[in-house]
């Protein structure tokens, strides 16, 4: 199973994502700080470093950070109106919008107890909703002007795009890297009601890891037109920060399976399979495989690993860890994945690598 074919250095490809995640990171502060100077809803990014929680490497040149939205508080879940009937630009429908998948949601000026008056505005309000659609419009051209008044033109560059969504090239040092940036609600006062997690009582992770993750809440991206999308970055981040507490492999096994996806499985600078589909896998395994033991082998763990991944992408359906009806290969291109699939049956039919 170990075998000098095939080289996997990831230490040095770690060296390289950390330099491009402080270089983007730099860069995105800098214009994030320009455009809270200009506008008040939005806020700057912190500077964190490589484990900032608002970003998330998705691929080594492809990022989605999220910028916070300022003067929303107090939120809390309400009986949603069934039936709205108008386009994002605020004109007449003759029929309503569709509802939301469970990954999104609507969401209500009314929902917070406080907010800013800016929320209540035209621009980015209509009939109490906040439209993701029309916050995406003003945050484009606030990053726009902010590039040019920050002198990054040669560094930044607004991406054209079929969606509401905003997306920029990054030179760094090393190459160009794509950034969704993202406009974000962070909700850090209470656990939203459709994601029941745990489903039951499990072994992993604790009680008390579960109770404290529960109390970090969640936060609804501006990723689509009408509806926001669920996101659980900090419940994600403490689960991976407290893997190996009990000494096993699952983060080596984890830090191997991503190298082995860029360099031969999924490669590419908008890979089918990304970072985050396999965080996910590695949350589900960790689940079903709760005991120490079972992440002392490093080859027996991570075949494991390989495994579950293989059958997600043969099988076209990965459940969302926190959210169990929502497919996150629901909209992903069946003949890429299909490809891939063939290339982790190989794998698995000899699985030979090496760690350098």
């Amino acid at each position: 199973f170990l075998s000098p074919t095939l080289g996997v250095d990831t230490e040095g490809r770690h060296y390289l994502v950390s330099k491009a995640v402080e270089e983007v990171q730099k860069i995105i502060q800098q214009l994030t700080a320009e455009i809270s100077y200009k506008a008040v809803r939005f806020q700057a990014i912190s500077n964190s470093g490589i484990h900032n929680e608002n970003i998330k490497v998705l691929a080594p040149s492809q990022f989605l950070i999220t910028v916070p939205l300022r003067g929303l508080t107090g939120y809390r879940e309400c009986q949603v109106r069934h039936w709205r009937y108008y386009t994002v630009h605020g004109a007449k429908l003759l029929s309503s919008v569709r509802d939301p998948e469970e990954l999104h949601q609507w969401l209500e000026v009314e929902q917070f107890s406080k907010s800013l008056q800016q929320w209540h505005e035209e621009d980015v309000n209509i009939e109490g909703d906040l439209v993701p659609a029309k916050v995406l419009i003003v945050f484009r051209e606030l990053v726009e002007k902010s590039i040019v008044s920050c002198n990054l033109s040669s560094k930044v560059t607004v991406l054209e795009s079929f969606s509401s969504v905003v997306r920029v090239a990054v030179e760094t040092s090393e190459s160009q890297v794509e950034v969704e940036l993202v406009p974000a609600v962070e909700i850090p006062t209470c656990w939203p009601e459709k994601a029941r997690w745990p489903r039951c009582l499990k072994r992993w992770p604790s009680q008390e890891k579960v109770q404290c993750i529960k109390s970090l809440g969640f936060d609804l991206l501006a990723r689509s037109n009408y509806h926001w999308q669920l996101c659980f970055s900090r419940a994600e981040h403490i689960l991976m920060e407290g893997l190996d507490e009990d000494g096993g492999c699952r983060r080596k096994c984890f830090r191997v399976m991503r190298q082995m996806k860029e360099d031969v499985w999924c490669a590419g600078n908008k890979p089918v399979i990304t970072a985050y589909h396999l965080q996910t896998v590695l949350f589900w395994t960790c689940e079903k495989y709760p005991r120490t033991k079972d992440w002392r082998c490093f080859p027996e763990a991570f075949l494991r690993l390989v495994q579950k991944l293989h059958k997600c992408v043969s099988q076209h359906f990965l459940k969302h860890y926190f959210l169990k009806n929502t497919n996150l290969l629901k909209y992903a291109n069946t003949s890429d994945l299909d490809l891939v699939a063939s290339k982790l049956a190989v794998f698995l039919e000899n699985p030979v690598f090496c760690l350098d």
